[in-house]
């Protein structure tokens, strides 16, 4: 039965659960059994919790044993990505600049899952503090459950892994620049960023950031909405946060249907982008053209935003950050010092050029949405690299600057405050999981759902790795 549980789609599982066939202590059991078997291939996971895990399962069956109504996630496990606190569990933040610190309750994305009947099962591995390959010091890095000789990409890459090994059937990412997109592709799986305000956060350094978005993690296009019903909601602790919807976002990924109108755009106009990654693009745009004529090459105009967005990371690292320096410098990678200096040394007028410019891309998008339902890119401008490379130096023979450069695909949409859903859509020619990004204007996450699983029914859903074609004892750092 656990084998046969870890196959199962979340809502199958939901509907199994409801129906008595299967408690939630069963599934706990089967996430656990499968964790136990894969983990010593991908290390997704940083701290587990399965006791806790077991005991709000027993609850929640006592519960309902009793007359109570079974909650919307009926006792599904799910993961939470380990910069974000679950109640008695440890978070680590995967730096030691952090330090052991225990909650005594969880932030508010996994408060509102567990009210709504979801258990956490463990915590995930993540990047350090910033960047896309999830490796860091006190964990080592996670492996992609496809080839563990590559990286799961970053920084929520411990979640995409262990969906797309089987160890759970949700799971709980955020995301800045990429984060919970580019290890959805890498791995084979969806991960949806929100319109910022639609999940509430946790207590931040700054509250009032809109780059910085909670969002679900899932198998299919379907489970994803699933999960993203269970997160909604307002809460004081995020002022930018906005009530649940009327409409379910399942009732709209339950109805596939093709876009009006549909821009596709390989590269931005403005992004390096590997010779794989635009053959596999145009494979899928040549594929997608059979069902429908209504795409038009087009994007928004990118071009020169680069270097302001980068004034802005600076700027958000050093307002999250800036109470850690100088003083404990040494616990943060090269990298993310970079992002610091960088905030800390650029004027005053540099930021507020950012800022207007930021604004004046944000009325673009809008402008270019009102000719377009979606907008649909690649994920990544690569294909999953070596796990010991922390990030691609060279990327359609241009040099790369900086470690955030390679996921400005990703990034300069966060910049827009658009939703973006990603979605695998089959094999680059590697034989490894390619996605693409689902674009809309903010707040349009029905449609994206809608379109999203109008174009998982084009290409089909993923399988899960068969990871016992691995050495049990496959080296992980």
């Amino acid at each position: 039965m656990p084998d046969e549980l870890i196959g199962l789609t979340a809502i199958a599982l939901d509907a199994h659960i409801r129906s008595g066939d299967v408690t939630p202590t069963e599934a706990v059991g089967a996430a656990i059994k499968r964790i136990t078997e894969t983990e010593p291939v991908v290390n997704a996971l940083t701290t587990r919790c399965f006791e806790r895990a077991l005991a709000q399962a027993k609850t929640l069956e006592e519960t309902v044993r009793r007359g109570g109504q079974w909650p919307p996630l009926a006792g599904i496990p799910f993961v939470v990505k380990d910069n974000v606190d679950v109640g008695h569990v440890r978070t680590s933040g995967g730096s030691l600049l952090l330090g052991d610190r225990t909650p005594p309750r969880s932030d508010r994305p996994i408060a509102h899952l567990e009210e709504n009947g979801g258990i956490p099962i463990a915590k995930s591995n993540l990047s350090e503090l910033g960047g896309a390959n999830t490796t860091n010091s006190i964990f080592g890095a996670t492996r992609n459950p496809w080839d563990p000789r590559l990286t799961a990409g970053g920084s929520s890459g411990g979640s995409a892994a262990a969906l797309a090994s089987g160890q759970v059937w949700l799971a709980h990412g955020n995301d800045v620049g990429g984060s919970l997109r580019t290890p959805a592709s890498f791995c084979g799986v969806v991960g949806l960023r929100p319109t910022f305000g639609r999940v509430a956060r946790r207590a931040m350094s700054d509250a009032f950031d809109t780059i910085f978005v909670d969002g679900p993690m899932a198998r299919n296009v379907a489970d994803a909405a699933f999960m993203l019903d269970a997160m909604t909601g307002a809460d004081p602790i995020d002022p930018l946060s906005m009530p649940s919807p009327a409409d379910a976002f399942l009732d709209a990924a339950r109805k596939p249907a093709p876009p009006q109108r549909i821009a596709i755009s390989p590269d931005l106009g403005c992004v390096p982008v590997g010779g794989a990654v635009r053959r596999a693009f145009d494979a899928f745009t040549s594929r997608l053209s059979v069902e429908t004529s209504r795409i038009d090459e087009r994007t928004p105009d990118f071009k020169d935003f680069w270097r302001h967005a980068l004034a802005i990371r600076g700027a958000s690292y050093v307002a999250n950050w800036g109470a850690f320096w100088p003083q404990s410098a040494a616990h943060f990678t090269k990298d993310v010092q970079s992002d610091i200096r960088r905030g800390l040394s650029q004027s005053g007028q540099a930021l507020a050029e950012a800022q207007r410019a930021r604004a004046d891309l944000y009325r673009r998008v809008i402008l270019f949405f009102r000719s377009y339902d979606v907008l649909i890119c690649p994920t990544a401008p690569v294909q999953p690299f070596p796990v010991e490379e922390p990030w691609p130096r060279i990327i359609d023979d241009q040099k790369l600057e900086s470690y955030v450069d390679w996921i400005a695909i990703t990034y300069l949409w966060s910049m827009t405050g658009c939703p973006v859903l990603t979605v695998p859509v089959g094999f680059a020619e590697d034989g490894l999981p390619f996605g693409v990004q689902i674009v809309g204007p903010p707040r349009s996450e029905h449609a994206l759902l809608r379109t999203g699983a109008w174009i998982e029914g084009v290409f089909g859903r993923m399988t899960t790795p068969h990871l016992h074609e691995f050495a049990s004892d496959a080296p992980h750092a």
